[in-house]
């Protein structure tokens, strides 16, 4: 098993898992069309956004997958830098899970928001991944809220 940084020459493989990926979480059929807005925007934040994307490659083939994105806010009290990081579409093929692949993607972006010198990682949780963040240190919090603008 390889496991590397993605780079822009990834891109067609990024997007194959991403889209598997989002059918497999949202419960839809495996030829399922996305709309074009979000096919073109995931292809550009892939390209063109501050994150950084693992992966993990098996005989050529990418298995496994995990973004940390990037965000710069006015700096708090407690995270006085005001770098902060959000993991994201942590993905492991079914044939491939249980065998700590997903954990050894999110170690080295947790490495790679050290770098970058981020002081707090979020992330949304599936239920079928909440163990493993749990086993990583990763806490439930209650402070957070947000508005879907969208629905206003």
């Amino acid at each position: 098993m390889e496991y590397r940084m993605a780079d822009a020459s990834d891109i067609d493989m990024l997007m194959n898992v991403r889209l598997s990926m989002l059918r497999i979480v949202n419960d839809l059929p495996v030829d399922y069309i996305f709309d074009d807005k979000l096919v073109t925007n995931s292809r550009r934040y892939f390209l063109e956004g501050d994150h950084t994307t693992v992966v993990a490659v098996d005989d050529g083939r990418c298995v496994a997958c995990a973004s940390m994105s990037y965000i710069e806010i006015m700096p708090t009290f407690s995270h006085t830098s005001g770098k902060r990081a959000h993991l994201m579409n942590v993905y492991t093929e079914k044939d491939y899970r249980r065998r700590g692949i997903a954990r050894q993607l999110v170690n080295m972006l947790i490495e790679d928001a050290r770098v970058h010198g981020a002081t707090e990682i979020s992330l949304d949780a599936t239920e079928s991944g909440r163990p493993l963040y749990e086993s990583m240190g990763f806490k439930a919090s209650e402070e957070c809220m947000v508005i879907d603008i969208q629905q206003l």
